[in-house]
């Protein structure tokens, strides 16, 4: 199963417990594939590099490491920029539609909104691990 997170799931991942590390961990395990674009890779270690200077005891290197070397890099396709009403979330479903995921895992309304589109659910963490993990 092809997973796309949204970079919001993963800074929880990494910085803090709760259903985001859950996932994180569960990828780690194998239990699902996870799928990012260059964009979506640029963002997480963007993201990541902003949130680390206020938590400098957190490791993020290996984590970002990690998914660049065995997330699957697709290229993403290009939607119609109504697919979701936030353009900044939209690069989460061209990259789900290019891999042909089945979920994108985000807190983000703005992408749970669109949930269904081309086949894609968008669910939130604790969705995901309820009905998909064996945590």
């Amino acid at each position: 199963m092809r997973v796309v997170l949204d970079t919001n799931v993963l800074i929880s991942a990494i910085f803090f417990s709760g259903p985001p590390s859950g996932i994180l961990s569960a990828w780690i395990d194998d239990e699902f594939e996870l799928v990012v674009s260059t964009d979506i890779l640029e963002e997480y270690r963007a993201t990541a590099s902003r949130i680390a200077e206020r938590f400098p005891a957190v490791g993020v290197g290996p984590v970002l490491d990690r998914i660049a070397l065995h997330a699957l890099l697709v290229d993403p396709v290009r939607l119609p920029d109504d697919a979701c009403t936030d353009r900044d979330d939209i690069k989460f479903l061209e990259c789900a539609v290019a891999a042909r995921a089945a979920y994108v895992i985000s807190g983000d309304r703005a992408l749970l909104r669109v949930s269904g589109y081309e086949g894609i659910e968008v669910v939130t963490p604790r969705r995901f691990l309820d009905e998909h993990s064996k945590r």
